[in-house]
This record gives C-alpha cells, structure tokens and sequence, in this order.
C-alpha cells in the first residue's frame, strides 16, 4: 500500500476544519490568517491562489514564503517517518478567513512540494470553498 496525502484549503468562517473521513481521527491544520490577505486587495478579490498576481503578492509581499518553508520542514518528519511506518494516509489542511487565497496557495504549493520530494506517495487536493478549482486532469 502506498501513502495517500489528502491537502485541503477551507475556510474558518464558512465549513471549518475538514474532518478526516479515514478514521485516523486528523491530522494537520495549519491557520494561515497570520499572513497579509491579498483578498482585502480590490484587484485580487475575485482570484484565488491558484492566480499569479495573488503568488506573487504572497511571495513578495508576505511573510508566505517562511510560512512554507516551516511548514514544509514540519511535513517532512512525520511524512517519512509514515512512509518508513507504511502508514496509509496523511491528511493536511490550510486555513483562512474565506478559503479563497492563502489557503489556495498554500494547498498547491504544498501538493507540488510533496510530488516533488516524495514521488511516491500519491497526493489529492481538495479546495473545499473553491469546487471550481477541484478538476482531476486526466493524462
């Protein structure tokens, strides 16, 4: 069996921190209301953190990028510890106010950081407040 690692983005305000629907009773929720929201910002209101505007915000204008980067640091150790363990499933979940911006962003650059680091754990992101965001691209 392989790692499955479930990331969501959500919101505080609107659906709160998903539940963990493997039994394994949770996992992380990392509350990224602590960061400048570009969604305050009249021209990035309508975006999200899939947007480049709203990146580049983020990672110039914010204190984003060391966010991450412990956040990355954190995953690490309990990923491969689950890993050597052969554990099944991670969950991981980004919060703020609107599940629009920071959140968004910090789901796909956490996803595309695992991809890289840990290719074979298969990795799912779920935009909870954003449907529109959750295509599967078929290859």
């Amino acid at each position: 069996m392989s790692l499955t690692i479930d990331i969501h983005s959500f919101s505080y305000k609107k659906g709160g921190i998903p539940k963990d629907t493997t039994g394994n009773g949770g996992g992380f929720a990392f509350d990224c209301r602590g960061i400048l929201n570009p969604g305050r910002i009249e021209e990035y209101k309508a975006q999200t953190g899939r947007d480049i505007s709203v990146q580049e915000y983020l990672e110039t204008k914010t204190e984003m990028p060391r966010f991450l980067q412990l956040v990355h640091n954190m995953l690490s150790i309990s990923i491969e510890n689950y890993l050597e363990r052969g554990f099944e499933h991670l969950q991981i979940n980004f919060g703020c106010t609107g599940g629009q911006h920071r959140s968004v962003y910090c789901a796909e650059k956490t996803a595309a950081f695992i991809r890289e680091k840990y290719p074979q754990a298969n990795v799912v992101i779920h935009h909870d407040e954003q449907p529109q965001l959750n295509v599967v691209a078929s290859i």
